[in-house]
């Protein structure tokens, strides 16, 4: 049977239901790791107890690669004590991340994300959280590794609504950290800031037990500007309305975009935070990718 695409289920009447977001989830995850096997780089190797059946999610650095050039099937070396890490998901929740590109918000993108990152953890036996901020709304859903509790995430990712700007650092970050422990922590956000309340709020993220990832959400009109000849942009979480001649701003838009990139990722750098640009219209397969690279760093 052929792999069911999930592109056509990227609709607001899809992802803003936990079984959409359940199905969407579960399609991505199967479709990049059944693709996996073809993968040449083994991880490094460790104690194990037994063997078992592969099964899509789990850890490939796992997978033994002498067993399937003589039996031809894929088998996991279980480990007695398996390595688990502690993932913890941000979703920037202020107004701007209402932008629309193709009917879908930004925010229902990073629910989407979110869902299949948060499935591929499950499946490994990682513990998952949530944290959603604005300056009006904090949702807090603490890590736990069981399926019952990926659901209940599912649902709060679905109560997650945009409003307002980003909150002062104080309270953005009381409650987030768990200093002594390894943790995973990935922040989705559009970085749009009046000053640098999101870059503040990142640094304060940091820690010397963890790995910190800003995958900042672009649509593709954002990062190509391939818009029509003249357009009015809004503010949305100010109001503040401009008109611009699209066919004279390219060039100049498109250089300061790179630039801001460029100075985005160094200075992320810098303070030891992973920078990435994730386009709306990428495959999502990229992001798990990008996790399960993150994910080594750590363990």
């Amino acid at each position: 049977m052929a792999k069911r695409d999930y592109h056509d289920l990227l609709r607001p009447d899809v992802i803003n239901s936990v079984s959409g977001l359940s199905l969407i989830s579960r399609i991505v995850v199967e479709g990049y790791t059944s693709g996996l096997h073809r993968s040449k780089s083994v991880g490094p190797g460790m104690e194990f107890s037994q063997y078992r059946g592969y099964e899509p999610g789990d850890d490939l650095r796992l997978l033994d690669w002498k067993m399937l050039a003589r039996s031809g099937r894929y088998y996991i070396k279980q480990s007695e004590v398996e390595s688990h890490v502690t993932v913890k998901f941000i979703v920037d929740a202020s107004a701007s991340m209402d932008h629309k590109e193709n009917g879908v918000s930004k925010l229902e993108f990073a629910r989407v994300m979110v869902a299949c990152l948060s499935h591929m953890a499950q499946k490994q036996g990682d513990s998952v959280g949530l944290f959603a901020l604005n300056e009006d709304d904090f949702v807090s859903i603490y890590p736990k590794a069981d399926r019952k509790h990926f659901n209940r995430l599912l649902l709060e990712l679905l109560n997650i609504s945009t409003k307002g700007k980003w909150p002062e650092l104080s309270i953005a970050s009381q409650r987030l950290h768990n200093r002594g422990e390894k943790e995973l922590v990935f922040f989705l956000t559009d970085m749009y800031e009046d000053v640098s309340e999101l870059s503040d709020f990142v640094k304060n993220l940091k820690t010397a037990n963890n790995e910190v990832i800003v995958l900042q959400l672009m649509t593709g009109s954002e990062m190509d500007f391939d818009f029509k000849k003249s357009v009015t942009f809004e503010d949305l979480e100010t109001g503040a309305k401009v008109k611009v001649d699209v066919n004279k701003a390219r060039s100049t838009y498109l250089k300061n975009l790179a630039q801001k990139i460029a100075n985005t990722k160094e200075r992320l750098l810098m303070q030891g935070v992973h920078y990435h640009v994730f386009r709306m219209d990428s495959d999502l397969g990229d992001a798990l990718q990008l996790f399960l690279k993150e994910r080594i760093r750590l363990v």
